[in-house]
C-alpha cells in the first residue's frame, strides 16, 4: 500500500507513476530500448534541422515546416522519455504534482504545435501541387514565420487554460497513476472534484486544434489526389506523389494515435493505452526524420554534401 503525502485538506501532493511492470528483465530491456531511442530522436532531428539551416537546396518552405517539426520531436520526447526511464529502472516512481503539471503543459502545448504544423504542411504541399505558379508568392519567408510564430504561441496558450482548469481539481484519496507519465485523461480518473468542465473544455478545444485541423488536411488531401490524377505524364504523377506520401505517413500515425486514444477512449487493458502512447510520444518523433530522410532525395543529397565537406 503506498503511503499518501497529503496536505490538512486531503489533497495529494505527490503521484506514483507505475510505468510498465514485470521483470527486472524485461525493465532493463525496454530501459535500454527507449535509451537508445530517445538519443537516436534528438540526434537524427538535431541532424534534420542542422541540414535545413545550413543547406541552401533546403531553404524552402517545405523544409522548414519539417525543421519546425523536429523542434517539436525533440520537445517531446525531452518532456516524456528521461521520467519515464526512470520509473522503468525503479519499477515506478514518484512525481510531484506541480512537475506532473508542468510535464502535462508542455506535452499538451507540443502535441497542439504538431497538429497544427502538420496541417500547414497539408496546405503547402496542396498549394505546391494545385496552384504551383502562385506557389512562391503565396508561401513566402515571411507567411511561413509568421504562421509558425502563431501557432506556436496558440498552443502555449491553450495549453496554459487547460492546465489552468486542470490545477483547481482536488485529488483527495488515490495517487497512483497507472500510465507512463502524466496525461490528463489518468487524472481525471484519480480527482474526486467534479471533471465535468475539464471534459468539456476538452472537448471544445479538440474542434478547433483537431477536428478542424483533421479536415483540412483531409480536403486538401482530396484536392492534392485529384490535381495529380490529371497529370498526363506518369513520371511528373509520381513525382508529385513522393513529395506528399512522406508527410502522408507522418500524418496518419500520429492522427490514428491521437483519435484513438483521446478522441474514442476505451475502457481497454492499461497496457494497450500506454503503447499506443508510446507511439506518437516515443516512436513517432523517432521515425518522423527516418521517414522524411528516407523518401527525400533533397536531404539525402544535403546529408552526402555534409559528409564530402568534413571528411
Amino acid at each position: 500500500m503506498l503511503l499518501l503525502q497529503v496536505d490538512n485538506l486531503t489533497n495529494v501532493k505527490e503521484f506514483f507513476l507505475l510505468g510498465f511492470q514485470g521483470s527486472l528483465r524485461l525493465r532493463i530491456v525496454l530501459f535500454c530500448l527507449f535509451f537508445v531511442v530517445f538519443w537516436v530522436t534528438v540526434c537524427g532531428n538535431l541532424l534534420t534541422i542542422t541540414l535545413v539551416s545550413t543547406s541552401k537546396n533546403l531553404n524552402t518552405p517545405m523544409y522548414f515546416f519539417i525543421s519546425q517539426l523536429s523542434i517539436s520531436d525533440i520537445m517531446l520526447t525531452s518532456d516524456i522519455t528521461p521520467k519515464m526511464l526512470q520509473i522503468l529502472l525503479n519499477h515506478g516512481g514518484t512525481i510531484t504534482l506541480i512537475g506532473c503539471m508542468t510535464q502535462v503543459y508542455f506535452f499538451c502545448a507540443i502535441e497542439t504545435s504538431e497538429c497544427f504544423l502538420l496541417t500547414v504542411m497539408s496546405y503547402d504541399r496542396y498549394v505546391a501541387i494545385c496552384n504551383p505558379l502562385r506557389y512562391s508568392s503565396i508561401m513566402t519567408s515571411t507567411y511561413c514565420v509568421t504562421l509558425v510564430v502563431f501557432f506556436w504561441s496558440v498552443s502555449f496558450f491553450m495549453a496554459f487554460m487547460d492546465i489552468l482548469t486542470l490545477s483547481r481539481l482536488h485529488f483527495c484519496e488515490l495517487n497512483v497513476i497507472d500510465h507512463l507519465f502524466c496525461d490528463i485523461l489518468p487524472l481525471l480518473k484519480l480527482s474526486c472534484s467534479d471533471t465535468f468542465p475539464m471534459k468539456l473544455q476538452m472537448c471544445l478545444l479538440s474542434i478547433p486544434f483537431l477536428i478542424i485541423p483533421s479536415i483540412i488536411i483531409v480536403v486538401s488531401y482530396v484536392k492534392i489526389v485529384r490535381a495529380i490524377l490529371r497529370i498526363p505524364s506518369n513520371i511528373s504523377r509520381q513525382k508529385a506523389f513522393s513529395t506528399c506520401s512522406s508527410h502522408l505517413i507522418v500524418v496518419s500515425i500520429f492522427y490514428w494515435t491521437i483519435f484513438s486514444i483521446y478522441i474514442l477512449p476505451t475502457n481497454g487493458p492499461s497496457d494497450m493505452n500506454k503503447i499506443l502512447s508510446l507511439l506518437y510520444t516515443v516512436f513517432t518523433p523517432l521515425v518522423n526524420p527516418i521517414i522524411y530522410s528516407l523518401r527525400n532525395k533533397d536531404i539525402k543529397k544535403a546529408v552526402q554534401d555534409t559528409i564530402q565537406k568534413y571528411v
